[in-house]
């Protein structure tokens, strides 16, 4: 066997326990969204871990990732998460549905379902965001966007949500990264300037072409980012959903 590449040496560093204490979900070089631009973004407070991001899919229905998944408090319909807004609506949760192939050391399936003890009340804060239709792959280049109320930076945090745009990467180009890139896996990250290419909050949506394309799931410091492919899962959204 030849010697691991760089990425691949990355990879398994990026495994190891001291990268679960170092690795922040930040949006770097990100803006301001316009408040109230993204009403389908949830604040999702868990008690084991802080925070992470999700998107209603349905009037009582969250999708996140399945590494957040925690004692959580559900609040949407929020700009700045430490004020009292009036947009806001908080949410307790009746049952999760972690993805029964989810593996915490790959990152594989990384999904999360979270059914609201009551529906919200959709207005123009609160609005579910469309899942996508049919199971095909998005083409390289395409232009989506990522939010959440992650960490700007290294020493700044943000109350307010922030926003960024990335491209979707080839399958090819982003293995080089990620050597365990699979179907249920969509790579993303910004070609050109490395500031604005970092991770979104966990569990957050990628959105392309206004449709939920993608959770936001790991990453290295530098692009691209990886991304639970919601495609690959409809049949099992459906499923859980339905039940």
């Amino acid at each position: 066997h030849p010697p691991p590449s760089p990425f691949q040496l990355r990879f398994w560093l990026f495994l190891s326990a001291e990268w679960k204490e170092s690795h922040t979900d930040k949006i770097v070089g990100g803006h301001e969204a316009q408040p109230h631009s993204h009403p389908y973004m949830a604040y999702l407070k868990i008690v084991e871990h802080g925070y992470c991001g999700g998107f209603l899919v349905a009037p009582d229905w969250v999708m996140s990732a399945a590494h957040c998944l925690g004692n959580t408090t559900v609040i949407l319909g929020a700009h700045d998460i430490t004020e009292p807004e009036k947009s806001q609506q908080v949410r307790g949760v009746l049952k999760y549905y972690e993805h029964p192939e989810y593996n915490p050391i790959t990152y594989a399936n990384d999904i999360l379902l979270l059914q609201l003890t009551s529906k919200a009340t959709l207005n123009e804060y609160v609005q579910p965001i469309p899942l996508p239709r049919t199971g095909s792959d998005l083409p390289t280049g395409t232009k989506c966007m990522i939010a959440g109320w992650g960490l700007i930076d290294q020493d700044r945090d943000t109350s307010k949500l922030f926003e960024t745009q990335v491209s979707i990467y080839s399958r090819r180009k982003c293995s080089l990264f990620y050597p365990q890139l699979n179907s249920g896996m969509i790579c993303a990250g910004s070609f050109h300037q490395l500031r604005d290419s970092s991770q979104g909050d966990s569990g957050g949506p990628l959105v392309c072409n206004n449709v939920a394309q993608g959770v936001v799931s790991f990453g290295y410091d530098s692009p691209p980012g990886v991304y639970a492919r919601i495609s690959n899962y409809l049949p099992w959204i459906r499923r859980v959903m339905n039940k």
